[in-house]
């Protein structure tokens, strides 16, 4: 447990919440992290543009995504090994943030997820949907959730105390 974690990351300081508390359990175990970013594909709704032009977009706004995500990974992983930790980054796409999670969770053979929570509930979670509430429902390894909230943009972290 706490060999392989995976952080997931929008790009989001909501996101980078689950950041200080990672760090702490990695520090303790000797975790590898494994940065992750999900593009989910463009989505246009087709008017008067020719197939064309419509592809050509879609292709142009997908290819800046992930530029934008792996400049975004890059520089949280360059920061993090200077301090000495073992970090990985990986982007994916899918329609599904949490499925694409928990495919990368399976095919990396990650031991534990650690993610922020925006903490919804009611007709908001029902909305909007929960991507952590189906990462937590299906995942096959322990999920740590960070409660961030939107109006602290510089999160504070308790003391985090594990013990096995």
């Amino acid at each position: 447990m706490f060999n392989h974690i995976l952080v997931p990351l929008d790009g989001s300081h909501l996101a980078e919440a689950a950041l200080p508390p990672s760090l702490e359990l990695a520090s303790k175990f000797n975790s590898e992290l494994t940065l992750t970013y999900v593009i989910q594909p463009p989505h246009l709704i087709m008017t008067a543009a020719n197939g064309s032009v419509y592809s050509q977009l879609l292709t142009e706004m997908r290819n800046q995504s992930e530029q934008d995500a792996e400049s975004y990974l890059r520089s949280h992983k360059g920061s993090l090994q200077q301090q000495g930790f073992t970090v990985h980054a990986q982007i994916t796409e899918g329609e599904n943030v949490a499925d694409s999670l928990l495919d990368v969770a399976a095919n990396l053979d990650i031991d534990t997820i650690v993610m922020s929570t925006h903490g919804r509930g009611g007709i908001s979670r029902w909305v909007f949907g929960s991507v952590a509430d189906k990462v937590l429902r299906y995942a096959n390894v322990p999920v740590l959730f960070i409660r961030a909230k939107e109006e602290t943009a510089d999160y504070q972290r308790p003391p985090l105390e594990v013990t096995i």
